[in-house]
């Protein structure tokens, strides 16, 4: 097996935003998540220009490659709304984040998909685009990766088929994907034999183009097979299980791209743990 896949967490900006590169490497990443800011609030300080440099130059001496560094976007923003306010503050928030992350050199911001909240979930995906298209006007850098969802109510983008119209509709515009094992064996897809990942596999090429997938977000479920529910668990200690994460970290599909992990830090374990269990499970030690 090669033993070049990026690796990593979702890092800390906490300090100033050129620590997570600090952060990143303290734990061994070979790749790496952020937030361009408190992921909680509407309003965001401004993104500095010395900042912002400081970041690039600890990057560029780091050893990790811009390809392998995500941003993804704050919490709060749903880009379904059919509430104009809603809508329309969620749009900002895109925006902004894409200006942040071409001022930061990073190369691809993940975005959740939202809820269409009972109006209809054609106007929903219209909204999404309509939104991607207006954020991709700020920058001829970075791109948009649509996450899949887990399948909570109204919620857009956990079925495969319906990702991939999504993408569609998008038109070859600087968009890719970013699946989340979590998310995807919440929606139903069984991944815990290989026969069922071969299967996902083919639904992921045939809909999506499996070079259109720019990231594995790799998080346990603590919830069971079709639960749409999104919750977190350590690698190997939720319902996929260790034999489901070798099944994944052994595709070569997957190896090609970065990943990263979204797990808990608790007294079981932390992300250095994480990590390890990773490589082990993917005979990268």
């Amino acid at each position: 097996m090669p033993s070049d896949v990026r690796l990593g967490v979702h890092v800390s900006i906490s300090g100033s935003i050129d620590k997570a590169v600090d952060n990143a490497l303290r734990i061994g990443c070979s790749a790496f998540q952020i937030f361009t800011r408190n992921p909680r609030g509407w309003v965001a300080k401004p993104l500095q220009e010395e900042d912002a440099e400081r970041f690039k130059m600890k990057l560029d001496s780091s050893g990790i490659y811009r390809d392998a560094v995500f941003a993804h976007m704050p919490y709060l923003p749903n880009l379904a709304s059919p509430k104009q306010e809603i809508y329309s503050k969620s749009l900002a928030v895109l925006v902004e984040e894409v200006r942040r992350c071409s001022m930061l050199a990073i190369k691809m911001l993940v975005i959740h998909l939202g809820s269409y909240m009972g109006s209809s979930k054609e106007q929903g995906m219209k909204n999404i685009v309509n939104a991607c298209n207006e954020a991709l006007e700020e920058s001829k850098d970075v791109t948009i990766l649509l996450e899949n969802m887990a399948g909570q109510r109204n919620s857009i983008g956990a079925r495969i088929d319906e990702l991939g119209r999504l993408f569609n509709m998008l038109n070859g515009k600087r968009v890719g994907i970013c699946i989340d094992t979590c998310h995807l064996f919440a929606a139903g897809y069984e991944l815990r034999s290989s026969d069922a990942l071969t299967k996902v596999v083919e639904e992921l090429d045939r809909h999506l183009g499996l070079k259109n997938i720019k990231l594995l977000h790799l998080n346990d479920s603590r919830h069971a097979l079709g639960s749409n529910a999104d919750r977190h668990e350590h690698i190997g200690l939720g319902y996929i299980g260790e034999e489901g994460f070798r099944n994944i970290l052994t595709r070569e599909e997957f190896r090609r791209i970065p990943w990263i992990l979204e797990t808990p830090v608790d007294s079981r374990r932390d992300d250095v743990g994480n990590i390890t269990k990773v490589k082990e499970l993917a005979m990268l030690i």
